[in-house]
């Protein structure tokens, strides 16, 4: 009877081996589609552990710019979305591809730039002003220029301070395409004005003689927010699963997590989903 059921056990598993099939708990994964900041900062390496070892559930990141991970989503190449630009993912959610949307945490922008400051925007608080004397002095800035949390999020200041920086581009503004921390060790390369997350600066290695120039405007408030992608537009969306991770990281556990990260003794991310989502 034993040798009877061990074979009927292996006769099983072989034909999940041969049919593409895996074992469940091969299985046991989310795709997030998520930003570069959380990945660069360090919290993810920090938070996803913990989830694991709580629910055995692994998660796998796809760590882009928002704008790419909320296209990624939209075309159902994960299972969670996890980002940084709350108009856009709001309408994410409004065009029916995600189930809804709660705040996580929150951080801010600053504008980093050489010791030099040939701009003299050095301790400023005023985002705009600051940015006005940036372009006025044509000393260089370096943007992501990748769609981006970050990227829109620059992009609403230089509007709000008048002004429209493609029209520079490739002279005193320049566009690097690629993610913070790739962008961090190009702009601080030709030493120009870099706005960046709080946290990725934390966390950034390579400062050298760069100090945080312009900081403490409330234009420059940074939340990040959660989303289930809709399983009914997708229906291979790990619905369970992802709900378990969302619900973790609003949950006193996961928002506790995300306040004890800390970097040199800096808490980078401030947990705020007690104070509600859409």
């Amino acid at each position: 009877m034993i040798r009877r059921t061990f074979l009927a056990l292996a006769a099983t598993l072989f034909l999940c081996a041969q049919t593409g099939h895996p074992a469940l708990a091969e299985d046991k994964f989310i795709i997030v589609q998520s930003t570069t900041s959380t990945q660069n900062s360090g919290l993810f390496d920090y938070l996803l552990p913990l989830f694991k070892d709580k629910t055995g559930v692994e998660v796998r990141v796809v760590a882009v710019g928002t704008g790419q991970a909320i296209k990624n989503a939209a075309n159902g190449d994960g299972d969670v979305l996890f980002v940084h630009s709350r108009p856009s993912e709001e309408k994410f959610v409004a065009d029916g591809l995600g189930v809804s949307r709660a705040d996580v945490m929150y951080n801010d922008f600053v504008i980093v730039g050489p010791s030099s400051d040939p701009a003299g925007v050095a301790g400023s608080n005023d985002v705009t002003a600051s940015l006005k004397k940036i372009a006025e002095s044509k000393a260089a800035f370096a943007s992501r220029g990748d769609d981006s949390g970050t990227h829109k999020a620059e992009l609403r200041l230089w509007k709000a301070a008048g002004i429209d920086p493609g029209a520079n581009s490739g002279d005193w503004y320049r566009e690097t395409g690629s993610g913070m921390g790739a962008t961090l060790n190009t702009g601080t390369g030709m030493d120009a004005y870099i706005m960046t997350d709080r946290a990725t600066w934390i966390a950034f290695g390579n400062k050298g003689d760069y100090t945080i120039a312009v900081e403490g405007d409330p234009k420059m408030f940074n939340q990040y927010g959660v989303i289930l992608v809709n399983p009914k537009v997708h229906e291979h969306v790990k619905a369970d699963m992802g709900q378990e991770f969302i619900d973790w990281i609003l949950s006193k556990e996961g928002q506790d997590a995300i306040a004890s990260y800390k970097v040199d003794g800096q808490q980078l991310f401030f947990p705020n989903a007690e104070k509600g989502g859409s």
